[in-house]
């Protein structure tokens, strides 16, 4: 007969419980949320003991993955037209959706030393580009390229470079497109480009030409687990909100 003494046993029940109690949650998120999420993912697996698994994609992609009943835990849009209309198909749990963060859409140039440009109504975008492509999210349903089209429509500059676009299935592919050389020019988020290496962020689109880049999040109706809550209330916390703020992320939640 093995026996513990007492110190060991308990310590031996108490590992016993944590891995009963560790559950693996599903988050389906926004490709652009790719750097802060690896970060977050390791300190929430180190904190809790629970596994995250983590489906990047355009968010248009991932709310039709959950339409057709994918199993997904929570979901991290980059628009919150994605996620109202989830909503209005009765698949968020009631009173779990918040902003988490917000964003800013920026035109990058391929290279690493290319010259500022002004963005303002008239400018010649379409000069700039010259015979090259303008790299962006797909403009009718990734939440990156819905922003970049209004903005440029905001601006005056959409009818001139329309046949211009090359459309990505989500915004990281969009500028590899620009870090490769493949497009002169591309419209991303400002968090993408913060790591980019290749590519210059060479402008801001002003906040008022596009509507709001927020990113809310919600726990999905397919199945109810304690370890969802939780991963909800380590996003609203200091570490998560230091890792976001450090990929150049507008924090929301409190």
């Amino acid at each position: 007969m093995i026996r513990f003494h007492p110190p060991l046993a308990a310590a031996v029940l108490a590992l016993g419980a944590t891995a009963l109690q560790a559950e693996e949650i599903t988050v389906f998120a926004a490709a652009s949320m790719t750097n802060a999420l690896g970060e977050v993912e390791r300190n929430f697996e180190a904190a809790t003991g629970h596994d995250l698994a983590i489906s990047f994609a355009g968010s248009s992609a991932l709310a039709r993955q959950i339409q057709q009943g994918a199993p997904a835990d929570i979901f991290i849009s980059a628009n919150s037209g994605w996620m109202d209309a989830l909503q209005a198909e009765g698949l968020l749990e009631d009173g779990t959706r918040f902003d988490l963060v917000g964003n800013a859409i920026v035109l990058v140039a391929s290279g690493s030393d290319a010259e500022p440009v002004e963005i303002r109504p008239g400018m010649d975008l379409a000069g700039l580009l010259g015979e090259g492509r303008l790299a962006m999210a797909m403009v009718e349903s990734v939440p990156a390229g819905i922003y970049g089209k209004a903005a440029l429509e905001g601006l005056g500059l959409w009818d001139a470079v329309a046949d211009k676009v090359a459309q990505a299935d989500n915004v990281r592919a969009a500028l590899a497109f620009v870090r490769t050389g493949e497009a002169p020019f591309g419209i991303v988020y400002a968090t993408d480009a913060v790591a980019a290496d290749n590519a210059t962020v060479v402008g801001v689109f002003p906040a008022e030409t596009h509507p709001p880049i927020l990113y809310p999040v919600a726990d999905l109706a397919n199945r109810d687990i304690p370890a969802e809550a939780e991963f909800l209330d380590y996003l609203r916390g200091p570490e998560a909100k230091a890792a976001f703020e450090r990929q150049g992320f507008m924090v929301m939640a409190e």
